[in-house]
């Protein structure tokens, strides 16, 4: 199966579409506009779901993606009308093969969040050590596959280009990855996190395209990956 990573992008999606060669699945891990207004909401979706190159598209919201959060109602409607976009907010995709889509246990079954610590008074914000914040990570299920929050796990992939030393990730997170094991996780937030980790279990990305001057910096991550064997090869 190929799959295709890409995150905060900040209305700079096609900057980016020459670099995306198709495939099985296409993954964004949040920050799809610059404040979640209606119209960047709606153009994002068009774009997205005429990437016909990609047999599923899935995507969470960010900090800035106010509007999924301030203005449900709206956003759904955007959402409704472009039907070959997965939107996902504490929620459970199951793609399947033709030959397993009856099949619970062969399905791969993507879960996505898009909340984070405080994080200057953005969108999608919970105390960082609090009751709120950890009961939106219990609510991932045990047999996920492929887990896309928006902020990175405490400790992989969280630094920025100007402070190596301070990790920015989520505490919480790490700690509900680690009872979950899936078999990759994908995230965006500190743009110059951008990279992967493997820990011996989980493979860890961190997708974001654009680097800390919201240029585009860093190309979206494809790679060729084995369900069974959790081998991934990077194309």
């Amino acid at each position: 199966m190929k799959i295709t990573l890409i995150s905060d992008t900040h209305t700079k999606h096609k900057q980016c579409q020459l670099d995306l060669p198709g495939g099985d699945i296409l993954i964004h891990a949040g920050d799809i506009s610059s404040m979640g207004y209606k119209h960047e909401i709606r153009e994002f979706c068009a774009w997205y779901n005429k990437l016909t190159t990609y047999d599923h598209k899935v995507f969470i919201a960010g900090n800035h993606d106010w509007g999924f959060q301030d203005n449900v109602e709206k956003t759904k409607e955007i959402l409704d009308f472009y039907k070959d976009v997965h939107y996902l907010q504490d929620d459970l995709m199951c793609i399947g093969r033709n030959e397993d889509a009856f099949d619970y246990d062969k399905m791969i079954k993507i879960w996505g969040s898009p909340w984070q610590p405080e994080f200057h008074n953005w969108a999608f914000n919970l105390p960082r050590q609090g009751e709120q914040l950890k009961h939106k990570w219990s609510l991932i299920p045990e047999n996920t596959d492929i887990l896309v929050t928006h902020g990175p796990a405490w400790g992989i992939l969280d630094t920025t280009e100007w402070n190596r030393g301070l990790h920015l990730g989520c505490e919480l997170l790490t700690e509900r990855i680690s009872q979950v094991k899936p078999k990759i996780h994908v995230c965006g937030h500190i743009h110059s996190g951008h990279g992967y980790y493997f820990d011996g279990t989980t493979h860890f990305f961190n997708a974001s395209i654009l680097g800390e001057r919201y240029t585009y910096q860093h190309r979206p991550i494809t790679f060729d990956w084995d369900k069974e064997t959790n081998e991934i090869k990077f194309t």
